[in-house]
């Protein structure tokens, strides 16, 4: 059997612009591109309704309707990668395998098992930068370490930039039938419900570019979250791949700074997660680790439910649990409350957002919640509590995207604050203080 090059899609669920597929179909062997339900993620999840599972369920059956179009053959799989790879190792004679990077802890041990399951059959593994712009070791300190100041890290991503970096990738162009190849015997892809998922859709965007006219207001809208077109809302795509980077950024980049740089902090997470894997579980701060956070099941719970008393940080919350998505002003008030309103530890928050966001991305909450605890590489001083009530009467002044949420607000059925403000603040800064201190004798 004629050897063969597969293209391994992960977090790139798209076939323009995609730098791992455009260099395997410049490989010299006709292409597979094959997709895994990886069982290590989707066994976790809490729920067998979940919109994300179906969201790259309806990709993975594009991308495959795309390749029968042009002549090949799209595989893919329910099960654990090794064990995928191995048969597929054993099945076909593999020249190599290409992909694009993965900077999350649990990513790094599965490529490398991976890579060494080439090795041990003949094939290469090559693993391409596609969703970030810089990564790994690309922005650095003179000292050779990674910058734990957003903005010298900004600053020197800027002054790194180049046009070439923002070029798309030829794949769609390379993407025939002379570089793919049909194999008759291939095994039907799996269903959701084989998977033992149901269908489950929420909404989301178009994989497109946002309007030129949303991105241009896009500084002046972005923290006004009772507008439908606050923000770009391309968090989703740009989490699964099914949108290019290199798109967003050039828009970015000629139109709006703003949001160039916000994009900007991307990279910035996932280069810190890369380096620093155990803050996914650990806060970055040593003299943090010990907060005696009260972690209140109860007060928990109505975090999650919206029943706080907190009109913003409710409404939030509901806006959440019923859609998958919340804007980003929201998530820094709702954050904030539980970490330093309820004294609950960051986790808590983070796996809550991880079940519920559609485009949750574990560098970014990651970063996002270690700064709002004031634990993390980059972070909010620990001493910072924003007020709940400011924060509503600064960006929804009018309740508009309140009412929207919490109707009963105004009414008996609303709950009274479930923590006093002032008396929070307090408890907060008196508690991260004495860890702050006592971890320092």
């Amino acid at each position: 059997m004629a050897k063969i090059t597969l293209f391994w899609h992960r977090r790139d669920l798209r076939q323009h612009d995609n730098a791992g597929l455009a260099a395997a179909l410049q490989s010299g062997y006709p292409v597979v591109p094959l997709f895994i339900y990886d069982r290590e993620i989707l066994d976790q999840l809490p729920s067998r309704r979940d919109a994300r599972v179906t969201f790259i369920y309806n990709e993975v059956e594009r991308l495959a309707s795309q390749t029968d179009q042009a002549g090949g053959t799209y595989l893919a799989y329910y099960g654990r990668p090794a064990e995928v790879f191995a048969a597929l190792l054993r099945e076909h004679e593999v020249a190599a395998v290409y992909t694009n990077e993965d900077y999350e802890p649990y990513a790094a041990v599965r490529d490398a098992e991976v890579t060494e399951l080439c090795r041990q059959h003949g094939a290469e593994f090559k693993a391409l930068k596609d969703q970030v712009i810089f990564a790994k070791n690309e922005i650095l300190t003179k000292s050779g370490a990674p910058p734990k100041n957003f903005s010298a890290y900004r600053d020197s991503w800027l002054g790194a930039l180049r046009d070439e970096h923002l070029q798309p990738y030829p794949s769609t162009e390379l993407f025939t039938s002379a570089n793919l190849v049909p194999l008759p015997q291939a095994p039907a892809r799996p269903t959701l419900e084989s998977m033992g998922f149901e269908p489950y859709e929420q909404f989301v965007p178009a994989a497109e570019l946002p309007t030129d006219d949303l991105v241009r207001n896009y500084h002046k809208t972005r923290d006004q979250p009772s507008l439908v077109n606050s923000s770009t809302r391309r968090s989703v795509h740009l989490r699964f791949g099914t949108l290019s980077v290199r798109q967003l950024m050039r828009q970015a980049k000629e139109l709006n700074p703003k949001l160039l740089a916000e994009l900007v902090w991307r990279d910035f997470f996932m280069m810190l997660l890369w380096h620093y894997p155990f803050t996914a579980t650990e806060s970055y701060n040593p003299r943090l680790r010990n907060v005696p956070y009260r972690n209140n099941e109860e007060e928990f719970r109505a975090w999650c439910e919206g029943r706080t008393g907190y009109p913003l940080v409710d409404a939030g919350m509901r806006e959440l649990n019923e859609t998958g998505y919340m804007p980003n002003r929201i998530r820094i008030a709702a954050a904030g409350f539980l970490v330093k309103h309820l004294l609950i530890d960051w986790r808590w928050g983070d796996r809550y957002f991880a079940d519920k966001l559609l485009d949750y991305d574990m560098a970014q909450n990651v970063g996002n919640w270690q700064w709002m605890a004031g634990t993390g590489a980059v972070a909010a001083p620990w001493f910072r509590v924003y007020s709940p009530q400011s924060q509503q009467e600064k960006y929804d002044a009018d309740l508009a995207y309140v009412k929207k949420w919490v109707p009963e607000l105004g009414t008996a059925a609303y709950p009274t604050p479930i923590v006093d403000h002032p008396f929070a603040r307090q408890r907060a800064i008196d508690s991260l203080r004495a860890a702050y201190q006592e971890a320092a004798t």
